[in-house]
C-alpha cells in the first residue's frame, strides 16, 4: 500500500466530484492546491500506477440524456470462454459495462454481466438480441434485469482537512 501525503489527499478532494468542465482541468486543480499543473499530472498518474486511483472517467446520466431504459444483460456462458466473449461484446457501441461475475449455483447461474442503455425497453430488447447473436450458441441463458432507479455514481470521498 502506497501511502499519501497532503498534497496528494488534496488533489483528490479537489477532484472526487468530478474535473473542472474546463479546457485545461489540471491546471485549474493545480490552482486550487496549489502546485504546478505538471506536478498534478505526475501525481496523479503516481497514483494510478499504485492502484490509490483505479481509473478516470466520465459517469453520464443515463437518464438526463434520454435513455430511459437501462437493463443488465445477464448471460450464462462456460466459464472457460466468459473473458474471451466478454471481450468481443464489450467493444460494442451500446455496452457501458461488460464484465464477469461468480456464479452462485445453484440460485444464480449468470457468470457475464453487459449493461445495456435505450430510450425504450424494446430498443434494449433488440440490442440484446443483437448480442444474444453474436453470442451464438456459446449462450446457455440469459435474461434482462432492468434499472428502477439511479444508484450511488461516485468513488470514495475523502473529508477535507
Amino acid at each position: 500500500m502506497h501511502a499519501i501525503d497532503d498534497i496528494d489527499r488534496r488533489i483528490i478532494v479537489a477532484t472526487q466530484a468530478g474535473l473542472p468542465l474546463t479546457a485545461r482541468p489540471y491546471h485549474a486543480i493545480a490552482a486550487q492546491v496549489g502546485v504546478a499543473p505538471e506536478e498534478v499530472m505526475a501525481r496523479v498518474r503516481r497514483m494510478q500506477a499504485a492502484g490509490i486511483i483505479r481509473r478516470i472517467g466520465a459517469v453520464p446520466n443515463h437518464y438526463a440524456v434520454g435513455f430511459r431504459a437501462n437493463g443488465m444483460a445477464v448471460w450464462d456462458v462456460d466459464d472457460e470462454r466468459v473473458d474471451e466473449l466478454g471481450e468481443e461484446i464489450g467493444v460494442l457501441p451500446f455496452i457501458s459495462h461488460c464484465y464477469r461475475r461468480r456464479r452462485v449455483l445453484p440460485r444464480w447461474r449468470y457468470n457475464l454481466f453487459t449493461m445495456v442503455h435505450g430510450r425504450s425497453r424494446a430498443e434494449v430488447e433488440d440490442k440484446v438480441r443483437r448480442i444474444a447473436g453474436l453470442l451464438g450458441n456459446a449462450v446457455r441463458a440469459h435474461d434482462i434485469l432492468y434499472s428502477v432507479r439511479i444508484l450511488k455514481k461516485t468513488g470514495l470521498r475523502l473529508a477535507k482537512r
